[in-house]
């Protein structure tokens, strides 16, 4: 069983978890054009949740995530990545052709690329933290 509670574990956590949140949100952001996109950016969220479950347990983390279940991130994510392909039969294009629209007052162009990438960045932050909660869980209940 892993056992958490080490000082140094705790404080790394604490200021390591948003450094980690805030450089995926970046790469998801970057991602399209250059190196980045959703899937990597989950890794690295998932990877920011799992240091967090490995210093303080799953109750905190679940705590954390603020009563969103890894299992509805998934579907959340499914639901995005389907969405994004239906822009286009809208503005009568070829199905999976990339819609680009401009944002007023910020120099941001939302895009359905962009809503891929969420829907993938979702999808695997929920797969990963669901794997590694239940592989916390059971280690827990066996001797």
């Amino acid at each position: 069983m892993v056992k958490s509670g080490t000082l140094i574990l705790h404080t790394a956590a604490r200021i390591l978890m948003p450094l980690q949140l805030l450089f995926s949100v970046f790469l998801l952001l970057r991602g399209h054009d250059e190196p980045g996109g959703g899937f990597i950016a989950g890794l690295v969220a998932a990877g920011a949740f799992t240091l967090y479950l490995f210093a303080f347990g799953v109750s905190a983390t679940r705590e954390v995530l603020r009563m969103v279940d890894p299992r509805d991130l998934i579907g959340m994510g499914l639901l995005l990545g389907m969405i994004s392909v239906f822009p286009a039969w809208f503005v009568d294009q070829p199905f999976l052709t990339a819609q680009w629209w401009t944002i007023p007052g910020v120099d941001f162009y939302a895009s359905t690329p962009l809503i891929f990438d969420i829907g993938v960045y979702l999808a695997v932050l929920g797969s990963v933290l669901a794997m590694v909660m239940t592989l916390m869980e059971v280690d827990k209940d066996e001797p």
